[in-house]
């Protein structure tokens, strides 16, 4: 039997496919382009993400509520150990750049 990895962005993915079932969705490692920035950032970890999602749970809610919505769901991983969450949300019928 194969042992699952659990990884933050495994984790992360999880959760968000999960409260918000997107129509589409990406979670990015972009860890490594922070090492150096600070001595602890070597860039090899799992400390800096950035989030699309295209989900109906985003509509009629403003940017501040969509950000709010998945910072609130994410406040374990933001609490341990991700210490950067870029956000890029909207609903079916807005336009991405993504």
């Amino acid at each position: 039997m194969t042992e699952k990895i659990d990884t933050v962005e495994q984790r992360i993915s999880d959760r968000l496919r999960t409260a918000f079932t997107p129509h589409r969705m990406e979670v990015i490692n972009e860890s490594h382009m922070h090492a150096g920035h600070q001595e602890k950032f070597d860039g090899s970890g799992e400390t800096h993400f950035r989030v699309r999602i295209v989900s109906d749970a985003f509509a009629g809610m403003s940017r501040l509520q969509r950000h709010r919505a998945v910072n609130d769901l994410l406040k374990d991983e933001l609490s341990g150990g991700v210490h950067a969450l870029a956000l890029e949300l909207a609903a079916p019928e807005e336009p991405v750049r993504w």
